[in-house]
């Protein structure tokens, strides 16, 4: 076979009525184009690749999934969905066989085609690629309507322009614009050309199939570089209010991106030296390193942001991070309270002074007031960090504890409650958890207050603010030995921990204060 002028290499496996064209990533039944998920292209790809034999489980997931473990929910709704795309089902099995306990297997007659195509246009992989930005970048590409009906498209598409409005909100990142995202609207595309086309590192894509009166919303961030997938989840609900619906969505979907894609870029980031690093790059190695919630890690990071500050002194975002992470620290043990108050209180007013739209400023802002115990102040600025970034996480979370130090307790709880909804896995919910533990303890809800209290420590033990409500909460519920054997691990953990320390460094106001030092003392703190 002659190469076509300006042609590109092309492997075709014909099989059935389908046509599945590797090159292209584009699967067609019938001669028509159909939409199918990158993931299930993959692994019909890998089956029909290794049609000559039995795979096993562990195979489709080194293959599809990089090693990465997923639930059998999660492998046979993908296999389910190659089923489906190819025109078979699990009953019949006609192409894609599953034998019990040992693995799968494509059994359909397969040709092959290998040859080069006639390519009058330039596809997206030979266009030139568009350099990337200086932030993490991402595009959310239209969901694809599964009901079948057409008619539906609108819900779909109001969820993609919800997600792309609620990233933009994002300060840390640059997103592509609705406009853009959707020219692949009904296309099979290849995402690591979507990546190269638009410029970006990340893509979002995701589908939504309505059947009756339920509505079933997947998503799944993908590295576009490498093809590997970051995070996937799915969400089943009842139709009753479609807007509202949306509405939970996004925020869901937002909220979990956030540290989802600051995890990938600290990933990236933390085998250069600083040296090397940009002010976008030392500020994501910072945030990774300090999460990791360790008296080292946490000194390791405060002093990378120090740097940060003296090269780029007009960058926000450092300022605002630092005096956060000092604040922060401190809640550790690691550190004493005045004089990291002094300089975090200068460090905010001047991150503010430099863009007042960051919401970290004004996170830093609210953590100052909380730990001089002016809660007001401190909910004023944790408010506007939220005004302006609405499914802020970190802001709920410490709004709920600047309310739970206050006995504000019902208050608190929803709060930090909706902060952990947000982002399940984020390290900082140790924090958050101990915080909620204290909100229980101050409504004298003591059981209650036990079980979050160790659930904080489970979550980061070396973190001495849990211990020390779970200490108060085991004394103040007549558990007594438990208590005194808590203590000791707490004074094992902080030396200097002490009724004296608690009352300088433990921002609670004074009602709350006398009734969280009451358990302490049961407990035989001096």
């Amino acid at each position: 076979m002659e190469p076509a002028i300006n042609g590109a290499l092309k492997l075709l496996f014909l099989f059935d009525n389908v046509s599945l064209d590797i090159d292209r990533r584009e699967l067609r039944r019938d001669g028509e184009l159909r939409s199918i998920e990158p993931q299930v292209f993959d692994l019909l790809e890998f089956l029909v690749r290794n049609r000559d034999r039995m795979v096993t489980r562990d195979d489709v997931l080194a293959a599809v999934w990089n090693g990465r473990i997923v639930s059998e929910s999660t492998l046979a709704s993908r296999i389910s969905a190659a089923r489906v795309a190819i025109g078979d089902n699990g009953d019949d099995q006609r192409l894609i066989r599953t034998v019990l306990r040992k693995g799968i297997r494509f059994v359909g007659m397969v040709r092959e085609e290998g040859g080069y195509a006639a390519a009058p246009t330039k596809t997206p992989a030979e266009r030139p690629a568009l350099p990337l930005p200086d932030k993490p970048s991402i595009a959310v590409l239209p969901f694809s309507n599964m009901s079948g009906d057409p008619e539906q498209d609108y819900f779909a598409d109001g969820i993609c322009e919800d997600i792309i409005t609620g990233l933009s909100k994002l300060r840390w990142f640059f997103v592509i614009a609705r406009n853009s995202s959707f020219i692949y609207k009904g296309k099979a595309v290849d995402l690591r050309h979507v990546g190269l086309e638009l410029g970006v590192r990340y893509v979002l894509e995701g589908s939504v199939r309505k059947s009756g009166g339920r509505v079933r919303i997947t998503a799944q961030l993908i590295d576009a570089e490498t093809g590997k997938h970051i995070w996937a989840d799915r969400y089943d609900r009842d139709l009753i209010d479609i807007f509202a619906l949306q509405d939970e969505i996004t925020k869901k979907v937002v909220a979990v991106i956030e540290p989802k894609l600051l995890e990938a870029e600290g990933i990236r980031s933390q085998y250069r030296s600083p040296e090397d690093l940009g002010a976008w790059n030392m500020l994501i190695r910072a945030n990774s390193q300090f999460w990791r919630l360790t008296k080292d890690e946490s000194q390791a990071a405060i002093t990378l942001l120090k740097q940060l500050v003296e090269r780029y002194p007009l960058y926000a975002p450092a300022h605002s991070m630092l005096a956060f992470f000092l604040l922060v620290s401190r809640q550790g043990g690691w550190h004493m309270m005045e004089p990291q108050v002094a300089q975090a209180a200068y460090l905010a007013a001047r991150a503010v002074e430099l863009d007042d739209s960051d919401p970290w400023a004004h996170l830093a802002l609210g953590f100052v007031a909380f730990t001089k115990r002016s809660t007001d102040e401190a909910v004023e600025e944790f408010q506007r960090a939220l005004d302006l970034h609405p499914n802020f996480a970190a802001a709920h979370g410490f709004l709920g504890c600047t309310l739970a130090f206050d006995a504000r307790s019902d208050q608190a709880i929803d709060h930090l409650e909706q902060a952990i909804r947000m982002s399940p896995h984020d390290p900082q919910n140790a924090l958050l958890n101990a915080a909620l533990a204290a909100a229980h303890y101050q409504a004298s809800r003591y059981d209650e207050a036990v079980g979050i209290a160790h659930k904080a420590i489970q979550q980061r033990f070396e973190l001495t603010n849990g211990h020390r409500i779970y200490v108060a909460s085991l004394a103040q519920a007549g558990r007594m030995d438990e208590a005194r054997a808590a203590l000791a691990r707490l004074q094992e953990l902080h030396p200097d921990n002490s009724i004296a320390w608690i009352e300088r460094n433990v921002p609670y106001t004074a009602g709350p204060m006398a009734k969280f030092l009451e358990g302490l003392r049961k407990a035989g703190l001096q």
